[in-house]
């Protein structure tokens, strides 16, 4: 059965099943979600509060989501590629559609570490 993570403001309520969440960026206090969809939708929480919520209501959380640098959660299955001196994140769904992203050097190689970490 799906888990969703359910974000509530004053005029909205978001329920996102978590498979289809892609990744979460910051832009100031606002965050973007893009999903598997193709919708992204904007939420008035600062990246932070979006962290607390997905470790309240989601079971497991880190196996699904993690944190990269300041502007950045990701989630984990739809890791794809990753380049440490080109800055560059790629992340991909089933259907193939790609979605490359940009993060500092430094936290695109604690991702490898991490991932490189699972594998082993």
């Amino acid at each position: 059965m799906s888990q969703f993570l359910t974000i509530s403001s004053n005029n909205e309520l978001y329920r996102i099943a978590v498979e289809h969440i892609i990744y979460i960026n910051a832009d100031g206090n606002y965050c973007n979600f893009m999903q598997s969809t193709g919708e992204i939708h904007m939420v008035v929480l600062q990246l932070g509060q979006i962290e607390q919520l997905i470790a309240k209501q989601i079971s497991n959380a880190e196996k699904h989501f993690i944190r990269i640098g300041r502007s950045l959660i990701i989630n984990r299955n739809y890791i794809h590629y990753i380049n440490v001196s080109k800055q560059q994140l790629v992340l991909a769904d089933n259907n193939l559609s790609k979605y490359t992203i940009s993060a500092s050097q430094e936290a695109l190689k604690k991702l490898k570490e991490i991932i490189g970490e699972e594998i082993k």
